[in-house]
């Protein structure tokens, strides 16, 4: 499937359904191909994203049509990230206010052994978030800096 129909497939999707979660899908879906369409690729390249959208599978019929293309559309930022660097807006920040949450978990139970509880994990939660947050919009700039941001 080419990347100009399978953005015409997505927007023939969205017509169809009224869900906002699902609209929100497909409209991702289209923001990320249509600055894939905009980048200066070649024909082997063009080739390989042509190709990972074919082995998406995305005109099957499903049950849980945004379970399945929320699953896909991960696949397919996952896909753009190992073989072309490409990373979407906040990729990184996401990701590291995620792992700061994860992190000020752990410190907050081990300062919670030592002074209150609520407290201390309220506090390294706060600060992990804080962290993440910052370290995650370095990040993001520097790939934006590159030119690896779609």
């Amino acid at each position: 499937m080419t990347i100009k129909n399978t953005i015409i497939f997505f927007e023939s999707l969205k017509i169809k359904t009224t869900k906002k979660s699902e609209i929100k899908v497909y409209n991702k879906f289209i923001d990320i191909l249509s600055k894939l369409e905009n980048r200066a690729f070649n024909a082997n390249e063009i080739k390989s994203i042509e190709t990972e959208l074919d082995n998406l599978n995305l005109s099957s019929n499903l049950d849980n049509k945004n379970k399945f293309f929320k699953k896909a559309l991960s696949k397919f930022e996952n896909y753009l990230k190992e073989v072309f660097s490409l990373t979407t807006k906040g990729h990184y920040t996401n990701l590291s206010v995620s792992f700061g949450v994860l992190f000020g978990v752990v410190l907050g139970v081990l300062l919670g052994q030592r002074i209150e509880k609520s407290m201390a994990l309220s506090f390294s939660i706060s600060m992990g978030m804080f962290i993440g947050a910052f370290i995650g919009k370095r990040l993001d700039a520097k790939a934006k800096a590159t030119g690896n941001l779609l």
